[in-house]
């Protein structure tokens, strides 16, 4: 089955209404599936420590998604025909966005904080969390907080928190050791890729092999998003040459059934005669006249 591919805006928007409205319509171009923001406020991220002491971390203020463009993006999104998505870094952030999304998303830094997990899962909308850095007992503790919840449509996604991830390091293997620690949990639970690797061969990989439902990417439009420089972010020619592999590779599938394709119809014609071995059939050779 074809996987859910998720375009993650993250900060690349620039807080630039337009430019966030310009990057969801790409992603409907392209062929993705949903796209996803995230809501944060610096005050509410870092401790009061880190931003006194860290100029980087209070320079990330410009990176925040103003509160009051969510119900245009949620429209835009709606009316190009992609699921809207967002990651909460706030407690409250839950409450403003459940009317809006079609699913929340909680990324890898923030799988201890599992009263976040319980406040998306009270809202019962699809919830997708991250597991970069996590060990399998820090994953097998958000399942249970996820399983006493309402959410009924939830997706692990595997993850190297790593900007960019080198292929090596991506570990896909560890995807099999993912599904099987959630086939212990009574909810449909679906596992999937969050990508920080910019590898075409990555993402196929965890496709084919691994058969990932969703696949989350991040996208910039112009190397001109925030968090373009940490290289992790595909441009429009580099995602759209991706998301047409994967489709081809699921119109490939066609039927199990062997037989002869409409195209190859008259090239069966064409086929080595069993009385003497030449081509083409006898039925054709006295009738046949060459095309100009």
């Amino acid at each position: 089955m074809k996987p859910f591919l998720i375009a993650e805006i993250s900060s690349n928007h620039n807080a630039d209404l337009q430019r966030a409205k310009d990057m969801i319509k790409l992603a409907a171009d392209v062929g993705f599936d949903a796209v996803k923001f995230q809501l944060f406020k610096i005050e509410e991220l870092f401790s009061k420590e880190i931003l006194k002491k860290s100029k980087l971390h209070r320079d990330r203020k410009k990176w925040e998604l103003p509160l009051d463009f969510i119900s245009s993006l949620a429209d835009t999104s709606k009316e190009v025909g992609l699921k809207f998505g967002c990651t909460p870094f706030y407690l409250n952030a839950v409450c403003e966005l459940e009317p809006y999304v079609d699913f929340f998303k909680i990324s890898s830094y923030e799988i201890l904080w599992l009263d976040l997990f319980s406040a998306c899962c009270f809202t019962g909308k699809p919830l997708i969390f991250s597991t970069g850095m996590a060990s399998l007992d820090e994953v097998k503790n958000v399942l249970e907080i996820i399983s006493r919840g309402k959410s009924k449509d939830v997706t692990v996604l595997k993850c190297t928190s790593d900007y960019p991830c080198r292929a090596e390091d991506a570990n896909l293997k560890s995807i099999e050791t993912i599904k099987k620690l959630t086939k212990s949990f009574e909810k449909n639970i679906k596992i999937g890729l969050s990508d920080h690797t910019r590898s075409i061969g990555v993402i196929l990989r965890a496709v084919y092999y691994y058969n990932v439902s969703a696949v989350e990417m991040h996208i910039d439009l112009d190397e001109k998003g925030a968090e373009y420089g940490s290289g992790h972010c595909w441009l429009p020619e580099e995602v759209k040459l991706l998301v047409k592999l994967i489709n081809d590779g699921f119109r490939a599938d066609g039927e199990k059934n062997l037989s002869f394709s409409k195209n190859e119809k008259e090239e069966r014609l064409w086929r080595a005669d069993p009385h003497d071995g030449l081509r083409p059939l006898l039925e054709i050779r006295d009738n046949f006249i060459e095309k100009e």
